[in-house]
């Protein structure tokens, strides 16, 4: 069984072939990644939006955060 995938990582590796949809999302799931992120469209713009997920911080945390976030900023001219 291991040889199958051998060979079939080979043929990708070598742009013989594709992998399925099926398998792609299989791949995707065992690495714990996108679909995207697998297929190189997971590329974040220089200026995006970025969220950051502070739930069950205390209001101190948060305040340490953005007081990191702004000294980043000062610092990055």
């Amino acid at each position: 069984m291991f040889r199958l995938y051998e060979q079939s990582i080979s043929n990708w590796e070598n742009d013989n072939i594709m992998p399925s949809v099926d398998m792609l999302v299989r791949i995707a799931d065992f690495f714990h990644v996108s679909t995207d992120y697998l297929l190189g469209r997971d590329v974040q713009e220089p200026n995006a939006l970025q969220m950051l997920d502070i739930t069950g911080l205390t209001p101190r945390q948060i305040e340490h955060i953005q007081f990191i976030v702004d000294d980043l900023r000062q610092n990055e001219h």
